[in-house]
């Protein structure tokens, strides 16, 4: 019989962020605590880049904005927001979008399949992904809610079940 699969990987709907993101301009537009203050959201790039005339206010729109992020399914640990940087008048935070998941994750992940799943099931390394097999579907399906389980810090799909 042949082995059973399912990849683990890390990636983000881009049309997802993207209405997040108009959901977010549109609400900072229209809320009465951000006339005035130059608030706005806006791509930059890969990047998403906000501004505002505080550091406050540039942090309650990266609030507005990961409000909207939850809402669409995005989870929060696909982004990465800096620090606010004062450039003239107007604070700014990029935030960054992560996807794949890195070679020091992965090793993570199969040792945690290694360790504490159950025997039997291999998992190979495949660039920014994981594939897991194993002879039973049920020691898959084991392995998915052990790792639905765990925080790690990448956010973490099953894809191509078979």
């Amino acid at each position: 019989m042949a082995d059973s699969s399912f990849d683990v990987v890390s990636k983000l709907d881009r049309q997802e962020v993207d209405n997040a993101l108009n959901q977010a301009a549109k609400e900072v537009a229209n809320r009465f605590d951000f006339r005035n203050v130059d608030a706005g959201i806006k791509w930059s790039g890969e990047a998403i880049e906000i501004q505002a005339n505080t550091d406050e206010r540039a942090k309650a729109v990266l609030d507005v904005l990961k409000d909207k992020l939850v809402k669409r399914g995005i989870s929060l640990k696909a982004i990465e927001e800096s620090e606010p940087k004062v450039s003239g008048k107007v604070s700014k935070i990029v935030v960054t979008l992560k996807e794949g998941i890195s070679q020091e994750n992965a090793k993570k992940i199969s040792k945690i399949i290694r360790d504490e799943g159950p025997k039997g099931v291999k998992a190979q390394i495949q660039g920014e992904e994981l594939r897991v097999s194993s002879k039973k579907k049920d020691d898959l399906q084991e392995i998915i809610a052990l790792l639905k389980g765990k925080d790690l810090d990448v956010a973490l799909q099953f894809t191509n079940y078979r």
